[in-house]
């Protein structure tokens, strides 16, 4: 299928794809895929539902009692629009960087880039100038819009390798702030005519090397999130209030918090941060009617005993890691919830097999959500029958398209999209999760790359070498364990091991420091030299074995 004309004079985006035959076969099975040549997402996410549901209707919450309705968040959207094309000189086509944890504002960013023809480029405000850096230097932005409370890093990044890069801060009181120049802007903007597969997001990975991998997105893509796993499993309704604990710049909680609620008319409910704990209050104190959060959330609320507060809940999603059985069932005796488990990627944009209601067996992730199809493939990418373990291998109407990197050839083998999870499918097309094939460590919904934690602790000036490694966890799923060889004369007690995890909380996400610190003589090495994580890995099982 050849890609329509664009509406981008900036080809950067699609001059960066992957060369065609490397791509993914794509499908369009169903009829809520079939997409018009040109749409823009950010027209049918909040103009439609706006006309639909009402301008009144309440679409953004927040704990602190903000309100915004599906009206104030068009205009504020129409108006980043006009400050982006008018004041800031955006071109189609053009890269936007945002930077800010979940709140109104952010929403309304997101949207109004994609109106003015913008890419959004997502990140974490928990990211550092280290992590920050290769997304930055491999995207290009031409503008960054930022929480103001999180330009530090933004603006160091802008000084050590993106010196044209604009960077407008948003929430606060200074004379240039986003909201401010928004005041002046008129409420309609008409969105720039994209082709539905003009590139519409960047999502940087974590990777298992430390190295972010961008993939990208087309605007028919994000409509996809809802039109498979929205429509099918989720099923949002107007009156539902949804709250997801992951970051928009995680996919997970885009699609969940924006273009699910959104298109469905429900209210999102956006919070900064919040632990397991507090959650369960704030969801009964609020009456959240869907929740989607990690595992590692449900089995924490289980433990504080505050199970009894989700009673309130329609709906209860999981994802960002395997929903283990146990907590699964504990749950459903305590509460009556039957939690949706499903397992999406960042290449994918979202979740693609998963369950709910009377088809969930528990223990299983679940089977392709309608629009995809999957299967298991086994070592020499064959694809293998009922009962054996292989490779998850996926096909839908989205796919891997990693920007100018030559990993996609690892991704995409055959067509299929390959996950890095080894699974098994039973008799009846379930599918049951085993472990990841590579080397990423799964904390708490959290993908670690695990050397990329190496290459921070490997910088102390105590530490000689390191390898770090997953170690299973009964609440986290799994945690980073770091076994470090120090320089001679440096005692390996608890202080170096906090002093170590400081070390790296001050130069990574902090989500990414080493829980397990275990001091060694030397690692172990093949005869060529080679770091046997493995061997490393072994050893960990045996102790949880004894």
């Amino acid at each position: 299928m050849a890609l329509a004309p664009s509406a981008y004079p900036d080809t950067f985006a699609r001059d960066h794809l992957p060369p065609r035959h490397l791509w993914p076969v794509l499908e369009f099975t169903t009829a809520e895929l079939q997409y018009p040549e040109r749409h823009n997402a950010a027209t049918e996410i909040i103009d439609v539902p706006a006309t639909a549901f009402g301008p009144d209707h309440p679409a953004l919450r927040t704990p602190e009692g903000e309100v915004w309705t599906y009206g104030e968040l068009l205009r504020r959207a129409n108006q980043v629009a006009h400050v982006l094309t008018e004041d800031l000189g955006l071109i189609p086509g053009n890269r936007v960087l945002l930077r800010s944890p979940n709140n109104p504002w952010t929403v309304a960013v997101w949207l109004g880039v994609l109106k003015a023809g913008g890419i959004v480029v997502t990140t974490m405000a928990a990211l550092r100038v280290r992590e920050l850096t290769p997304v930055a230097e491999k995207t290009r932005p031409a503008v960054a819009l930022v929480d103001h409370r999180y330009t530090r890093d933004v603006e160091a990044v802008r000084d050590t390798v993106l010196p044209d890069l604009t960077i407008v801060p948003y929430g606060g009181d200074a004379p240039d702030d986003l909201t401010r120049r928004t005041a002046a802007k008129p409420a309609e903007f008409t969105a720039v005519d994209t082709a539905a597969d003009d590139v519409a997001l960047f999502g940087p990975t974590s990777g298992s090397t430390g190295i972010p991998k961008i993939t990208t997105h087309f605007h028919r893509d994000l409509l996809s999130i809802d039109n498979t796993f929205g429509r099918h499993t989720l099923r949002l309704r107007p009156d539902d209030l949804v709250s997801c604990t992951a970051p928009l710049a995680f996919t997970f909680g885009l699609g969940i918090l924006v273009v699910c609620a959104l298109r469905a008319g429900a209210c999102a409910l956006l919070t900064e941060a919040v632990a397991p704990e507090p959650l369960a209050d704030l969801v009964a104190e609020t009456g959240v009617t869907v929740l989607a959060t990690a595992p590692t959330a449900y089995k924490q609320i289980l433990k504080s005993g505050k199970a009894d507060r989700l009673r309130g809940l329609r709906t209860a999603v999981s994802a960002g890691e395997h929903m283990p059985d146990d907590a699964w069932q504990q749950l459903h005796a305590e509460t009556g919830i039957r939690v949706i488990d499903g397992i999406g990627a960042t290449e994918m944009i979202h979740i693609f097999i998963s369950a709910a209601g009377d088809d969930i067996r528990p223990g299983a992730t679940g089977r392709p959500v309608p629009g995809y199809r999957a299967t298991v493939l086994g070592p020499d990418g064959e694809e293998v029958g009922p009962g054996v373990e292989g490779r998850l291998a996926v096909i839908g109407p989205v796919g891997c398209r990693y920007l100018d990197d030559r990993r996609q050839e690892t991704y995409v083998v055959n067509g299929w999209n390959v996950t890095g999870d080894t699974y098994i499918r039973d008799e009846d097309g379930y599918f049951r999760y085993r472990t990841r094939t590579d080397n990423m460590i799964v904390s708490s919904g959290y993908n670690i790359g695990g050397p990329e934690v190496e290459a921070a602790i490997d910088t102390h000036p105590d530490v000689i070498e390191c390898a770090v490694v997953a170690k299973p966890d009964p609440e986290r799923g799994s945690v980073v364990c770091a076994f470090v060889v120090l320089r001679e004369g440096v005692a390996g007690d608890d202080a170096k091991a906090k002093d170590i995890q400081n070390y790296v909380k001050a130069r990574l996400a902090p989500y990414k420091y080493p829980r397990a610190v275990r001091f060694s003589v030397a690692l172990p090495r093949n005869t060529s030299g080679k770091l046997q994580h493995y061997l490393l890995r072994q050893l960990i099982e045996k102790e949880n074995q004894a």
